[in-house]
């Protein structure tokens, strides 16, 4: 896995670029907002992949533009 602090930044500079709250981006990937809180704080290191598709999905990106 890429290093989580990129990826962490990634989801959240994605995330205010598209003026989403972690709230909304949690619904509209079906995620709890504990998960995508974890996840953009990078507490949550190893997200599943069904994590980061939804998360992806939800940004309207490929999961490589969450890692790279």
């Amino acid at each position: 896995m890429a290093n989580p602090g990129i990826l962490s930044r990634n989801i959240r500079d994605l995330r205010l670029k598209r003026g989403l709250s972690q709230d909304r981006l949690s619904k509209l990937a079906d995620l709890s907002l504990n998960t995508v809180v974890k996840v953009e704080s990078g507490r949550n290191p190893n997200p599943t992949i069904g994590t980061l598709l939804k998360i992806a999905r939800s940004l309207n990106v490929k999961i490589d533009d969450l890692v790279r």
